[in-house]
């Protein structure tokens, strides 16, 4: 199998057509990057979205808990990634306290 090529200044994405959306990437995600959304056409109704690409930690957990190697995280190498900082341990709290979804009323601490 080929190595996967990331999308350019992408920390972290999703092929959709392999999520199955059972949301263990957003419970391990520790820094709130993922949260699922809405998707009528998913069976389950909802499907990964990123939606802080800007705060990936690069630590690879979602990449490492996806049963169906759907998400990919890119190489240390060729992105830089944040440090985790406690506005995105908030974020990811607050996701994980709504069901793997992020609060629509949810405000970033600053």
């Amino acid at each position: 199998m080929a190595a996967m090529i990331a999308p350019e200044n992408t920390p972290v994405w999703v092929n959709t057509s392999r999520c199955k959306a059972c949301d263990i990437c957003v419970d391990a995600c520790p820094a709130g990057v993922l949260s699922m959304k809405p998707e009528p056409s998913s069976t389950l109704g909802a499907m990964i979205s990123i939606i802080a690409p800007e705060s990936c930690i690069g630590c690879n957990e979602c990449e490492l808990t996806c049963p169906d190697f759907a998400i990919y995280v890119a190489e240390k190498k060729e992105f830089k990634f944040a440090k985790l900082t406690d506005s995105a341990k908030a974020r990811q709290e607050a996701i994980v306290k709504n069901g793997y979804r992020l609060p629509e009323d949810y405000k970033e601490a600053n």
